[in-house]
């Protein structure tokens, strides 16, 4: 920036950002897999996609508006959601009407949307268009890529083709339907700390593979595919709360199969014995949670008969985070592309260090920041960006008695002042014999300016190192 004045002014907003970030986030939860509809069937998607608004900026933003005599209604917030293949007439897709939750997040649900055979693709999007009820657009935002099946895979699932198995350590859903009728499903969720089944909201779970010589207190995690007869924890993402020890088993017409070992797969019946438990499955009683006693089957000791409360469907999930914050602009155009950062590589030392940002939809308006201090960028591809890394000193006088890693939030921001914050940081290390404990500076002498300008030089010419904050 050529002024002086701007720059200075824009480096003070994104001091008081990084005090006070008013953000707004968009958070969108879609399934991994889609079931084709075919002829005149609509087979909503299972879960639902849905959208959660939050963040202190929204309701900010709203004031704004509502200062302007706009009027109770001109603020609200609302949506449409449809596929991505779909033209821009807003009556092929649905719309989301927004509530307020006890969390002052905002939600909405879009419950009826479904893929034809006459769509031939194998992968496709959803798309979000939010406006405020003005009918000011906010922006668009895309979900993750869906796989399209025809129907749950009744194969015995091989690792050699893992497209449709489930990892541990991925996020899934669980439901339930009561003689396949779709108004009675259910979905696990949890709400006030407790598990609950709800008819509305679904909640991802991190699925964890265990080893089954641990308790419960002493959980230790496992890599790998998830296989029936496998012990698994299964872990809200949203709140951290967990359930015990489950033993996951396959469903065959209302038994659970106690001797398969074979891969999970999508959209597979499944139920969750409770581990150490005398044949007590994880079950649904309208919308409470509860433990079922399963009957032995008396013919064949391979299997309990279970109850329709205790019959779960299984399938992976997909969230995708949108994070923005328009505190030190006056936009004008809509706040997407809203680009996504996934990764970083750095490239030589000192004054030559140069970064690469690798992500989604990139454009040639942003600028890449190390907290307070703006990095010379360079837009390579809509997925990479190149920026020179600031030397340490950008952050102040302080750099000389430097002696413990810096570490600096790293954001995008626009031309216009519209900034884009990341999970991702950038930390600044000094030499490993400069770090406090040992006693290299305990005794300054006379020429210390030389001493700590020779710091200084091997701080910045190798000293580099990224972190990245899930």
């Amino acid at each position: 920036r050529s002024n002086p004045y701007q720059t200075k002014l824009l480096r003070d907003g994104v001091r008081r950002y990084l005090q006070l970030p008013a953000d707004q986030t968009v958070l969108i939860l879609h399934a991994k897999v889609a079931q084709k509809s075919y002829g005149n069937e609509k087979r909503f998607f299972c879960p639902p996609p849905c959208v959660y608004l939050s963040g202190p900026g929204w309701k900010l933003k709203q004031e704004q508006i509502k200062a302007r005599d706009l009027g109770e209604e001109g603020f609200r917030v609302c949506g449409y959601m449809g596929l991505d293949s779909m033209g821009s007439s807003l009556m092929e897709t649905q719309k989301l009407s927004f509530e307020e939750q006890p969390d002052a997040k905002g939600f909405g649900c879009a419950k009826a949307l479904y893929i034809s055979d006459a769509d031939k693709r194998k992968h496709f999007r959803l798309v979000l268009k939010l406006f405020f009820s003005n009918g000011q657009e906010i922006g668009t935002f895309h979900s993750k890529l869906i796989k399209v099946i025809s129907k749950p895979s009744q194969k015995k699932q091989s690792l050699k083709n893992t497209d449709l198995c489930i990892s541990s350590g991925s996020k899934v859903s669980l439901f339930n339907r009561l003689r396949s009728q779709t108004v009675s499903t259910r979905y696990l969720s949890v709400e006030g700390g407790a598990f609950i089944a709800s008819a509305r909201q679904w909640a991802a779970f991190t699925l964890h593979l265990a080893d089954e010589r641990c308790t419960w207190s002493e959980f230790s995690l496992q890599e790998g595919y998830i296989r029936y007869g496998s012990v698994v924890q299964l872990v809200c993402t949203a709140t951290g709360i967990t359930l015990p020890p489950l033993i996951i088993r396959k469903v065959t017409k209302q038994y659970a199969m106690l001797d398969v070992d074979e891969p999970i797969s999508q959209l597979h019946k499944c139920a969750f014995q409770f581990q150490g438990s005398d044949h007590m499955y994880l079950c649904l009683s309208t919308e409470k949670v509860i433990q079922f006693q399963a009957s032995p089957c008396p013919k064949e000791a391979n299997r309990d008969l279970l109850n329709d409360g205790s019959c779960w469907t299984i399938i992976g999930t997909e969230t995708v985070e949108y994070t923005f914050s328009e505190s030190l602009a006056c936009v004008h155009e809509p706040i997407s592309p809203v680009p996504l950062i996934t990764a970083l590589q750095l490239t030589g030392g000192g004054d030559v260090a140069m970064l690469e940002v690798q992500g989604e939809y990139f454009h040639a308006h942003l600028k890449v920041w190390f907290g307070d201090v703006e990095a010379e960028t360079m837009y390579r591809s809509p997925k990479s960006l190149v920026c020179v890394v600031p030397d340490v000193s950008a952050f102040g006088s302080d750099w000389r008695w430097l002696r413990y890693p810096i570490t600096v939030p790293l954001l995008l921001i626009r031309d216009d002042g519209l900034i884009y914050s990341s999970s991702f940081t950038f930390t600044y290390t000094p030499e490993q014999s400069f770090i406090p404990g040992q006693q290299v500076l305990s005794d300054v002498p006379q020429d210390s300016d030389k001493l700590l300008d020779s710091i200084h030089q091997e701080f910045t010419r190798t000293n580099f190192h990224l972190f990245m904050q899930s």
